[in-house]
């Protein structure tokens, strides 16, 4: 299915301009298959030439717009948002420095899932556990098992 020559000199622009400018691999790959099937090149050579699969060679041929660089992103992606806030952080690093009792709760010490349920109850954004023990790790907090999370010593 060779189409040589089927995109327009200002196509072929667009699309070398968003290749020189991508940060991503998926998109790069993306525009590749596209410059490649204007050059005369069957869906097997740009396949082999890529390493990537004869089915996604196929449907980026097929499914991408050359007029429309956004059509290339993986619509995937577009869902895929952040639950946690600025906001949402700097209120879990003020929660973990008061004892649970000043909340009104009978337990003595924070858990990540203690902690997830809480901030779900008042933020209304839901996290695990685990994820919340990740963004801690990433703020340099670590459960120590004592009464309360402790600032880690560098």
């Amino acid at each position: 299915m060779p189409a040589k020559g089927y995109l327009t000199s200002s196509q072929k622009e667009n699309l070398q301009k968003a290749l020189r400018e991508s940060q991503s691999s998926q998109l790069t790959q993306r525009i590749l298959i596209l410059l490649l099937m204007d050059d005369g090149k069957t869906y097997q050579e740009i396949s082999e030439f890529l390493g990537c699969g004869y089915r996604t060679v196929a449907y980026w041929c097929v499914h991408g717009d050359p007029d429309n660089i956004e059509s290339l992103h993986d619509e995937r992606q577009k869902g895929n948002h952040k639950k946690v806030t600025k906001e949402y952080i700097e209120l879990l690093m003020q929660i973990i420095e008061k004892e649970p009792s000043e909340l009104g709760y009978e337990f003595v010490r924070w858990s990540t899932a203690r902690l997830a349920t809480y901030l779900a109850e008042v933020t209304g954004i839901k996290l695990s556990g685990e994820q919340l023990r990740r963004i801690l790790e990433k703020k340099k907090y670590a459960y120590k098992g004592l009464p309360r999370i402790k600032m880690r010593q560098a």
